[in-house]
């Protein structure tokens, strides 16, 4: 089992910068992919990113390419989402989540993915 915390969000301008990180605990933390996703008020939960459990591939929603970064370090436990020239559409709840089978297939669905931390709220502001 996975415990997932995350931390690094905030308020920011638009045009700013914050990064996110996602801290694991509780088993091998090189077995799992990680991804991200986002809630805003209203919405449904979407994707944002994922990272194979190597850290080799990575994918992104349409709307943040060129803008934000995931990465991990697997010696850390540890998986970040560099965001860059956040815009007020980026506000929400974002989260972290583990997948434990190391796949790669659906990694745009929830449903894939066994483990959630608590979410971390960001508010761009215009």
């Amino acid at each position: 089992q996975v415990q997932l915390v995350e931390s690094g969000g905030g308020l920011v301008q638009a045009g700013g910068s914050l990064r996110l990180s996602c801290a694991a605990s509780g088993d091998t933390f090189s077995r799992y992919a990680m991804g991200w996703f986002r809630q805003a008020p209203g919405k449904e939960r979407e994707f944002v990113s994922h990272i194979t459990w190597s850290g080799a591939g990575t994918h992104y929603i349409d709307s943040v390419k060129g803008r934000f970064t995931i990465s991990r370090d697997n010696a850390k436990n540890t998986v970040d989402l560099q965001m860059n020239s956040l815009k007020p559409e980026d506000t929400a709840v974002y989260y972290c989540a583990a997948r434990r089978d190391m796949s790669s297939s659906y990694y745009y669905h929830g449903s894939v993915y066994n483990y959630w931390g608590q979410g971390t709220q960001v508010t761009v502001s215009s």
